[in-house]
């Protein structure tokens, strides 16, 4: 079993987003590993490895609209079934 498993990614469309404080915002406030929060102010890509996938899908929305949500679960994948 993986550490963290659940591999969270959105993307988040939004006014005056800045990457830096987002990047910040998760390293202080979140569990997880293999963060990426990468854009430009009205549209970024998180990428975060996580055990509680909703809690960083509900800051992402306070921060703007979030699209193209993907939660996988990374256990499941490493038995071989469908995650």
């Amino acid at each position: 079993m993986t550490k963290y498993r659940y591999d969270t990614q959105c993307l988040i469309e939004g006014k005056a987003l800045d990457e830096n404080k987002i990047n910040a915002y998760f390293r202080k406030s979140f569990d997880g590993d293999s963060l990426i929060a990468v854009g430009d102010e009205t549209l970024i890509k998180i990428h975060f490895h996580t055990n509680a996938p909703w809690e960083i899908l509900e800051y992402c929305a306070s921060l703007g609209e979030i699209f193209d949500i993907v939660v996988e679960d990374m256990d499941r994948q490493s038995r071989g079934l469908k995650g």
